[in-house]
Formats: C-alpha cells, structure tokens, sequence
C-alpha cells in the first residue's frame, strides 16, 4: 500500500483508528485502505495554514473518512445490482496464526488487515446485518454504538442534526438487536466436526452438525465457482458440501479464525482459494458465508 498516513505532524497516529472505523463501514479491507488514504491526501492537501486552524486533526480525519465511506456506501448499492451472485463482506485474516501454520511470513509494511482490531462489531454475522442498513444507518450505528463518537460529530459527518443522527443510529440498532454479537461456546468444536465430515464425504454427520434450517450463502464474484443463490436447509447444504468435495481433489481444509471467530479456509498448492464463516447456535451451525472472490482473498495470501 502507500505511505500517505505516516508522516510526523500528528496524524500519523491516527491512522489504525481510522482503518477499522473504514472496515466496519465498508466491509472491505481494500475500500477501506483506499478511503482512509483519500483522507490523509485531503489532510496533506490542505494548505499549512487551514491545518494549523483546525485544532483536532483526527477528528477531522474521521469527519472526511465518514464522508467519503457514505459516498462510496450510497454508490456500492448500484454496483451490487450488477455483482453476479451474492455479495459477502471481505473475510479478515487472524495473520500471526496464518503464519505459524506454514506461511512465509511478510515483510515491508504492514498489511491494512492486520491493523483491525478482531471484535464483536467485525465478525461475518455482524457485518452481513450491517448491509441491510441504510448508508446513513450504517454511519451513525457504527460510529455511535462501535466507536462511542457524540451524535455532535456524527452530524458533521452526514451532514444532519445530532437529533436525526440518534435517530438514524436507533432505527439501525432495532435490526441489529436479534443478532447475537459474540461466539458461543463450542464454536470451535463445531466447525471441526463439520471439516471432518466434509474430508470424509459423511452426509449424515454433516447433517447432524446443520441446523435443519441452516443456510448457505457463497460469493465468487463471477470470477471464482459458486452457487449464485444461497442454498437453504441443513440436508441440501450437506448434500451440496460432499458434491463439491468429490469433486475437489488436492484441496485442503484448515481450520482458522476468520473474522475473529472459528472458520475454514480452502487450500489448493499453496493459495487460499475458499474462505468460510459460520454462525453457531445451540452447537448446530445456523450460517455459513464462503467467500471465493479470489479480489477478497488478498489478505489471506502466504505471502502477505
């Protein structure tokens, strides 16, 4: 990526804020690096004398950052209807585990994954809800009940009362407040169950690690092999999950923290080419979302 964010006037400082506040807003690592490096240009572009007036650099950072997310979030919603298939947010690395199990490591700066911090507001279930919110929605909730910034700030950003702001930030709430933030117990234990039922082709264990409920939603983005509508019902999922398995020879499962959370990732000849979030509920697998996009799997590369 670039350097702009790295210089010594104070900003620089702000820049792993201003990445996850991006991540969280966007749901893309790259949008998000790209948002946050128009801001900083705006910031350097400003001539010496309009910086020195303003007297909380970061703040405004954050004000231009909110600014250019909304803008991209209203325009995402018109090239989403011309994604083929279904669009998944962009699955986070957990990169010190990545390494330890066998990747070359990186060098040279820092990748913007690894600068986001893996919580409750980050996981693929949360972030899937955040999608259903209105671009204004979205910005207030995530910088209100996330980030904890004052609604006073907020309506610099969508440019509206404090009083419409916390508006904005209750409706969106009111879609988040069934989800459940957090990974329950045993989580881990069912993902493994379901990658040895997939290595060995078991329908029946499959099934009796789904919810008979259980949907699946994948993202190829026309550039990568998957079902273009999500497949519905724990039998057909499991009955989908052994077709592509027989038909997938040399690939390997491994276990891994996706979006802060326990997962699976897909390996053929040493590139990451499937990435799978689950959703856990009473110990049966409730959702799964399989990114396949290889643009989405930028971060998950060996080579950093």
């Amino acid at each position: 990526m670039g350097t702009v964010g790295t210089g010594t006037d104070g900003t620089a400082g702000e820049r792993r804020q201003l990445i996850n506040v991006a991540y969280r807003l966007l749901g893309s690592v790259t949008e998000a690096e790209d948002a946050v490096q128009d801001a900083y240009a705006r910031w350097y572009g400003l001539p010496p004398g309009r910086q020195a007036e303003i007297l909380s650099p970061g703040a405004w950072l954050t004000t231009v950052t909110g600014r250019i997310c909304l803008d991209l979030l209203g325009s995402a919603r018109a090239r989403r209807e011309r994604y083929v298939g279904a669009w998944l947010p962009e699955p986070l690395p957990e990169r010190g585990e990545w390494a330890c199990a066998g990747g070359t490591g990186a060098t040279g700066p820092a990748d913007p994954a690894d600068q986001i911090v893996r919580d409750e507001s980050v996981t693929m279930a949360f972030l899937v809800v955040l999608e259903s919110m209105t671009p204004a929605e979205r910005v207030a909730f995530v910088l209100h009940d996330v980030f904890r910034y004052p609604f006073a700030e907020i309506a610099g950003v969508l440019a509206r009362s404090p009083a419409a702001c916390k508006q904005l930030a209750a409706s969106a709430r009111r879609r988040v407040s069934a989800a459940r933030p957090v990974t329950t117990p045993g989580q881990a234990d069912v993902v493994r169950h379901v990658k040895e039922a997939w290595e060995t082709k078991n329908i029946a264990a499959l099934i009796g690690a789904l919810n008979p409920a259980a949907v699946m939603t994948a993202d190829g983005g026309g550039m990568a092999g998957a079902v273009l509508r999500p497949v519905e019902g724990g039998a057909r999922i499991a009955q989908y999950m052994v077709a592509i398995a027989e038909r997938a020879p040399g690939l390997e499962l491994l276990e891994r923290s996706v979006n802060g959370t326990p997962g699976l990732v897909a390996v053929r000849d040493g590139t990451v080419v499937t990435v799978a979030a689950f959703d856990v509920v009473d110990g049966c697998v409730t959702r799964i979302w399989v990114v396949r996009n290889p643009e989405k799997l930028r971060s998950w590369s060996a080579e950093g």
